[in-house]
């Protein structure tokens, strides 16, 4: 394991008394950015992990401490948790909140106080001051020394009663020793289980608050997209009322075609009556028109019979002629009768064709007339079935209208309704996250109180033992 010389210990002893709490005290240099999750082991010399601790306590944040600045400061180790005297040796070692070591003190021992050798130690020197003295105060010596071998005979006696005390407060101490070494090794495993339970709530709170956030982010999403459903719906609305008004003006569009149509049908029938009315004279001129025609034949017939008749008497009026004379007053006479027949001749061919003249007249009109209506009843035709496909278009439109609208309403409603639901299973999981939220807290104010407690029971312990220790010294 590499070490860094970022931390060096100050002020450390050779020996150290486990009935009294031992103050460490070191330097941190400016390379270590301190961590609370730091602490300072109590380890025996030969350890090859920093699991192999004797005990330990925490780096408490330093006074005045600015990152990047040299600091000096003190752990205090209570009596409670310190080893037994003996020769196994120690050092104090510095660990980052990663296990790298930061610094290790020298080697140290803990061992108990020897009041014996400090009586002997002053036995000798009064030895020697009787030596030197005169010989008038060896009296007095002797009896000083009498005295001071009584003291010593009482302090000797009180000192094995001290140390028949001592035994059995260390018999008291290694029993509860061995319980607090099993209530440490029961809240060690405490410990480390409400750790493992620490760090579970907290990616449990992470967690929780991952979900709040996507919580309150879907309620964001979920509002908005209620905003928009409804702002939809109010545009769905107005286009149902846009296209309902619709729907009254096509009816009422409806009406008037349909009163239009009755209308355009009432006038096409009028027409084919009209139609019918001048085929029918169509016809009755056309059987006048045979009617003359056999009358013109008739009178070419006649005129034919006229000019045969003519040709005759001009054949009998050269036959005539010779004699002149004695038929004089009846060729005069054949004459004017010729000159009627010719003249009501012209008469008739000039009726004949007055009448030619009108009868053609006619035609032209009742044909174009005919042509006319046919062209107004095509026209008309095809306005009526424009109108009626219009009519059918729009009906369809409509009922695809009401469709449409039919599927939003309900569209809305289905929407409206996994929304309310979306909305209370975020409330019940917001209410759960509190709840965990609280127990969370819970737990950890009894750890720190917990912790606080343990404390004030080494603080308690550590002032039990400096009173304790005056008491055997004397």
């Amino acid at each position: 394991m590499e070490e860094q010389a970022t931390v060096v210990f100050r002020n450390v002893g050779q020996v150290y008394f486990p009935e009294t709490r031992v103050e460490c005290h070191y330097s941190i240099a400016s390379e270590h950015p301190w961590s609370p999750n730091d602490w300072i082991g109590l380890f025996p010399v030969g350890w090859s992990s920093v699991k192999d601790y004797h005990t330990y306590t925490w780096a408490l944040v330093p006074e005045g401490y600015t990152a990047g600045a040299d600091v000096n400061s003190c752990a205090l180790f209570h009596s409670f948790y310190l080893p037994r005297p003996g020769p196994t040796e120690y050092q104090f070692v510095y660990v980052a909140e990663g296990g790298e070591v930061c610094g290790r003190s020298r080697n140290f021992t803990f061992c108990s106080p020897k009041p014996l050798d400090e009586l002997e130690t002053m036995k000798e020197e009064r030895g020697e001051e009787e030596e030197e003295g005169d010989g008038d105060e060896e009296e007095m010596l002797l009896s000083r020394l009498e005295d001071s071998m009584k003291e010593q005979e009482g302090v000797r006696l009180q000192l094995q009663r001290s140390q028949r005390e001592q035994e059995m407060q260390m018999n008291k101490h290694k029993v509860a020793r061995e319980e607090w070494e099993c209530e440490r090794a029961a809240m060690q495993r405490e410990i480390s289980q409400l750790t493992k339970n620490l760090g579970c709530n907290s990616d449990k709170l992470r967690t929780m608050e991952g979900k709040h956030k996507d919580v309150k982010e879907t309620g964001a999403s979920l509002s908005s997209e209620l905003s928009r459903l409804r702002s939809e719906r109010e545009e769905g609305e107005q286009r149902i009322r846009a296209l309902e008004e619709d729907v009254r003006v096509l009816s009422a569009s409806n009406v008037e075609t349909d009163a239009v149509l009755g209308r355009m049908k009432e006038r096409v029938k009028k027409m084919c009556d009209q139609i019918k009315h001048e085929e029918e004279k169509r016809k009755s001129a056309q059987a006048e028109h045979q009617a003359a025609r056999a009358e013109v034949r008739a009178l070419r017939e006649r005129l034919v019979a006229g000019e045969r008749t003519a040709e005759a008497l001009r054949r009998e009026l050269a036959e005539l002629s010779l004699l002149q004379g004695s038929t004089h007053g009846e060729l005069h006479q054949t004459r004017l009768q010729a000159a009627r027949f010719t003249l009501q001749l012209s008469e008739q061919d000039l009726l004949l064709r007055e009448a030619r003249a009108s009868w053609a007249l006619e035609q032209d009109a009742c044909r174009h007339t005919a042509q006319e209506d046919q062209d107004k009843l095509q026209q008309l035709s095809l306005e009526v079935q424009s109108t009626e496909e219009w009519l059918r278009d729009e009906r369809l439109e409509r009922e695809k209208l009401e469709i449409e609208l039919g599927r939003e309403r309900d569209c809305n409603r289905v929407m409206l309704g996994d929304a309310r639901r979306e909305a209370q299973e975020l409330k019940a999981q917001l209410r759960t996250v509190q709840k965990e939220r609280e127990q969370w807290d819970a737990e950890k104010r009894n750890e720190k109180e917990q912790h606080l407690d343990s404390e004030e029971e080494g603080d308690e312990a550590g002032m039990l033992s400096k009173l304790i220790a005056p008491v055997v010294l004397r």
